[in-house]
């Protein structure tokens, strides 16, 4: 829950403009004129000692002679003067204040010093601080715009920013659409006090608020934002723009897993598992959410295409097939009211191409349209071409009939409960040009596009947001694992010898423990054990292996033999082992070298893993595996715990899914198997907080069972 005090700040009866000034370039002035101008209905107290009165308000010498309590102060003082001023909004019960200036904790050490001074005052008194180094807010349903951005057209879609520009950028493309309102708009700056988190918590409140825009650069506390984002996208869409994507992946050269986990890379797919939908591209940010705000949610991915033109018709069925839709198979019935209403030449299978049937009658679109949105295979309805320009292009007295088309798509979209979009091309015109039957269709909430790629990416969104919905009511699984005698054993162990790598028996060990399916393996000290190991195996070829907590990769140090196949080979396997260790690094502590049955031949190599990330903290790994995984890359992650719905989601995220359903006559690969390990891993490394990273790499899996073949383990 957000803190009540945040709800008054962003819902402000009261404000204190600090720093309150005449001079119009300043945003003391600027920001008091437009709360006049927008009919901000609370009181204002601007606060200048040198000037009586600002814009027709009496100004105050002081905040201490303001004569009622200030829901929330505007600060447009420099840095030097907030501990003092702070102290005073504590004292004075100003439930919170929005700080404008620079120079804290984003300057430098002495900044930084300066703004912990600040948030331990305001804390002690109860003061919610939003900033410092913040653009501002502004609440269009509470006329409160501290900001100072002109023009804002009043709606449901809120705004949460780490940049003034983005969010600026946002409202002058809202402000040319000419249909799109906002709701709250948040300036995060620095997040001395107020977290990411409870913004979020905020906006899953805010009645106002229908879809929330967040632009991230950086986050302090992923776990802590990533539940919040959690709780929101369970009621609401979140469409977030990630940036820092050109940002070098962490390199580790301890596990697979750790070099593989790159900051973009792990916060794209941890936001989207938490219910976020990710825009790729800023242009597309605010297409994506006019369709969340106006449309309901797209059941299915059949889609039903209806064009005026063959050119359209072909480039929507493309781009919505590039997109994982389907074009929808429409009934007999479906086209045989088509035909009925379409000229001849129309083509009546999907993409429907009316050919000139609404070149003299506009209104031929709303029949076509409530046949196709009363077929029961149709998810969702994409119009494509000139609707809305025919009294442009043709003749100005099809407007009329333009219109009532309009209100009967609109009609037709509400009883339907299936999403409706449209493609214009003379939406590409400035809003003051626009063809009203377009600004109509806006208005009744039907979202028009300029762009064919942004309306199917529309669509897309809404596909995402109805399957957001049915996992947030999906149950959690959960395997069991907890503690157990030989994890404090090999914790014991680890502590006493002063190392962070867990032996590979000891990781086996962990891993048969939490019911991981585990190849059988014995530790050999010397020759004549790592002969009895390969008889324990049934006298079956073995892999050797070497242990040591300072060979992480054994095959680079010539650490791993294969296929060794009678008593004898075993022996000179195990020297050639040692002599190759001693080569690779003279100083290595050897421990001994495992024998572990070979894995049946067949099955495809992948791994799994679990890596701490710096900003979400564990997150897990599957891709596919093998001595190539770090040149293939093909791998992806999800933040712990998963539940069923993420390790399936995974499985069908990489590239080279096809191989999980078999090639060349191999049959498909045991998905269940591979689950069941996912969320057994899962579970491990979110019982023992001591996990830093695990490496499964290779993991078999065959049509059915898999086998862990390696395993790395690390401490933190």
């Amino acid at each position: 829950m957000p803190s009540p005090n945040i709800v008054d700040v962003l819902y402000p009866r009261s404000i204190a403009v600090i720093g309150a000034s005449k001079d119009p370039t300043k945003r003391g002035f600027r920001s008091i004129e437009r709360l006049i101008k927008d009919g901000y209905t609370g009181t204002i107290y601007p606060v200048n000692p040198r000037e009586p009165e600002i814009l027709g308000l009496k100004c105050y010498r002081s905040i201490d002679d303001v004569p009622a309590t200030v829901d929330l102060a505007l600060v447009c003082t420099p840095a030097k003067t907030l501990p003092d001023l702070m102290q005073r909004l504590s004292s004075l019960g100003v439930k919170g204040a929005v700080v404008l200036a620079g120079g804290f904790a984003e300057a430098d050490e002495e900044g930084k010093a300066l703004q912990d001074e600040m948030v331990a005052i305001a804390r002690r008194g109860g003061v919610r601080i939003i900033g410092p180094n913040t653009s501002g807010i502004f609440n269009t349903h509470n006329a409160c715009n501290i900001v100072g951005f002109s023009n804002l057209r009043k709606g449901h879609i809120g705004l949460l920013s780490q940049s003034g520009n983005m969010a600026l950028a946002l409202v002058t493309e809202a402000e040319a659409q000419g249909s799109v309102g906002l709701s709250t708009y948040i300036g995060i700056g620095n997040e001395s006090d107020v977290r990411f988190d409870e913004y979020l918590d905020y906006f899953a409140l805010d009645p106002n608020t229908r879809v929330l825009i967040v632009y991230v650069e950086g986050i302090k506390d992923g776990p802590r934002f990533l539940s919040a984002l959690r709780r929101l996208t369970a009621t609401k869409p979140v469409v977030i723009y990630k940036s820092g994507r050109s940002e070098a992946g962490r390199s580790s050269a301890k596990s697979h897993t750790g070099a593989l986990a790159g900051n973009y890379f792990v916060s794209q797919q941890v936001l989207k598992q938490a219910g976020a939908i990710l825009a790729e591209r800023s242009d597309e940010i605010l297409p994506i959410a006019q369709a969340l705000e106006c449309s309901p949610s797209l059941r299915g991915r059949r889609i039903a295409v209806l064009a005026d033109g063959g050119g359209h018709a072909t480039i929507a069925a493309d781009a919505l097939s590039h997109r994982n839709f389907s074009l929808a198979t429409l009934s007999a019935q479906t086209t045989e009211k088509l035909a009925s209403i379409l000229p001849p030449a129309a083509s009546l299978g999907n993409p429907v191409d009316v050919a000139g049937g609404t070149d003299a009658d506009p209104s031929v679109f709303a029949a076509c349209t409530k046949a196709l949105l009363e077929d029961p295979n149709v998810d969702g309805l994409l119009i494509t071409g000139l609707f809305g320009g025919y009294a442009v292009r043709f003749a100005s007295s099809l407007l009329e009939i333009e219109l009532a088309t309009t209100d009967a798509i609109g009609e037709l979209a509400k009883q339907s409960a299936k999403p409706v979009l449209i493609h214009s091309l003379y939406s590409a015109l400035q809003s003051h040009q626009k063809p009203r039957p377009l600004s109509r269709m806006q208005e009744i909430g039907v979202p028009v596009y300029a762009s064919l790629d942004h309306a199917i990416r529309a669509l897309e969104a809404l596909a995402e947001f109805e399957e957001v919905r049915r996992k947030a009511s999906s149950p959690a699984f959960d395997f069991g694992v907890r503690r157990q005698d030989v994890f404090d054993t090999v914790l014991a162990n680890c502590r006493t010898e002063k190392r962070k790598i867990v032996l590979e028996h000891e990781g086996r060990a962990i891993l048969e423990a939490a019911g991981a399916p585990v190849a059988p393996a014995y530790m050999a000290h010397n020759e004549k054990e790592a002969v009895n190991a390969f008889e324990m195996l049934g006298l079956q070829p073995v892999a050797m292996k070497v242990v040591s907590k300072d060979i992480v990769h054994k095959t680079e140090a010539g650490g791993v033999q294969l296929a060794i196949g009678s008593a004898g080979a075993v022996r000179s396997a195990y020297n050639l082992i040692l002599d190759n260790a001693r080569k690779y690094s003279a100083d290595a502590a050897v421990q001994g070298v495992l024998v572990a049955a070979m894995a049946p031949k067949g099955g495809l190599e992948v791994i799994i893993g679990v890596t701490t990330d710096s900003t979400f903290g564990k997150v897990v790994m599957f891709g596919l595996g093998g001595t190539l995984v770090e040149t293939l890359r093909d791998v992806v992650f999800r933040s712990l715990p998963i539940d069923e719905a993420d390790a399936f989601g995974m499985l069908e995220e990489i590239k080279g899914r096809a191989l999980l359903d078999g090639v060349r006559g191999a049959g498909p690969v045991d998905r269940r198997a591979l689950v069941d390990l996912m969320l057994r891993v899962s579970d491990l490394a979110m019982s023992y907080s001591e996990i830093e990273e695990i490496d499964l790499n290779p993991t078999i899996v065959y049509p059915k069972g898999l086998s862990v073949i390696d395993v790395r383990m690390i401490l933190n």
